[in-house]
């Protein structure tokens, strides 16, 4: 097969990683695989071996006018059976291209319970007819587009992310040399992952880490994530107001998350909205008890393996932290050692490559 996967960019997040995993899966599998991009490159992005094309897409009509015009010559020249896009602005325009190249089949991958309101689903409705299936990666995200009438749901699919469990291996030696690294030693350290967004609401987990602190003074907070955006300075801001600085660490962008998962004794996610956040997944994977706000596909990635509370409570994400930390130690390795189990079994890699395959192989076929 022909496959080229369109993305929005390259950054340093979730969706955008599991995207080229899949894309590097599939060529490995000896698949013809590009990518095309739709924004200029960034200061920091994942790293690509793959033929790939920028259309250098900025905001302003004259430049999507030509993003779209090499596009189509790109991919006039690679004669694709798949088009395969990931997230909002890359299904759009992916749409919009297939308007001019009847050949390709396209697939729309939705990333999230939310990419924006009535415009955008009005967008998606529109150019619907223009999409063979759109896969959602939670069944929580499904249930929204189709009642929104984003995506009829004859032709919304749910194919969970997956996590790399080959890559997240627990280990003891790395664990001690990360904390001597960062100057911890018997301080219970949570540590959270993820764009600091407000999707990410760390305002709640701000809170709800001062409130920890009046029972667990010895706990700590490391924040790993892309530190770019205006909602950084918000919230490190009100770090401060708080009197946290000396027990919160902004880690900024880090790419040795293993190594930070080791280290850390806890993970926790604060999200407002999801959709399958990665960052939980690989956490689970490396045998961390794991505390998360109930939002999007997070039940379904973490089943019984962690402790769930609702979004924008601080209280409800106290208390399960403090419930996390009163627990012994033999009690948080059981948890941590189902949790992997857990991803192991349900979420692996390989299996929802040969999925994606299969779908593929389906869709090109014209079978249901």
């Amino acid at each position: 097969m022909r496959i080229v996967y369109v993305l929005t960019s390259l950054g340093i997040g979730g969706a955008e990683r599991q995207t080229l995993a899949l894309a590097d899966r599939m060529a490995q599998r000896g698949h013809s695989v590009a990518l095309l991009v739709l924004r200029p490159q960034l200061a920091e992005e994942w790293p690509i071996d793959l033929r790939s094309l920028r259309l250098n897409m900025r905001r302003s009509p004259v430049s999507v006018l030509q993003g779209m015009a090499r596009g189509r010559a790109f991919l006039h020249d690679f004669q694709p059976d798949i088009l395969h896009s990931h997230s909002f602005h890359a299904n759009f325009v992916t749409r919009l291209l297939k308007a001019s190249l009847p050949a390709p089949v396209v697939i729309s991958t939705v990333h999230n319970v939310y990419e924006g309101g009535w415009l955008r689903m009005l967008a998606y409705r529109l150019t619907d007819s223009l999409s063979t299936r759109t896969m959602v990666v939670s069944h929580a995200a499904a249930e929204r587009y189709v009642r929104l009438k984003a995506v009829p749901r004859d032709k919304c699919f749910v194919l969970h992310n997956a996590i790399e469990v080959d890559r997240l291996v627990p280990d003891a030696e790395r664990r001690q040399r990360t904390r001597a690294a960062m100057g911890v030693a018997d301080e219970f350290v949570w540590l959270t992952a993820g764009r600091i967004v407000p999707a990410k609401d760390h305002s709640s987990l701000l809170r709800a880490f001062q409130k920890l602190r009046a029972s667990h003074p010895y706990a700590r907070l490391w924040i790993a994530g892309d530190a770019l955006h205006s909602e950084f300075d918000r919230v490190s801001a009100l770090a401060a107001q708080m009197g946290l600085n000396s027990h919160v660490r902004w880690l900024g962008l880090r790419r040795d998350l293993p190594a930070l998962l080791d280290a850390a004794d806890a993970f926790v996610l604060s999200s407002a909205w999801e959709g399958i956040p990665l960052s939980l997944g690989e956490a689970m994977a490396m045998e961390k008890p794991v505390v998360a706000t109930d939002v999007g596909g997070v039940h379904e990635l973490a089943g019984e393996c962690g402790w769930l509370v609702e979004a924008k409570s601080p209280e409800a994400l106290a208390g399960a932290m403090s419930q996390v930390m009163a627990a012994s130690p033999e009690e948080r390795r059981a948890a941590g050692r189902a949790a992997r189990g857990r991803v192991t079994s349900q979420f692996c890699m390989d299996a929802r490559i040969n999925q994606w395959e299969d779908l593929y192989t389906k869709v090109l076929a014209g079978r249901p």
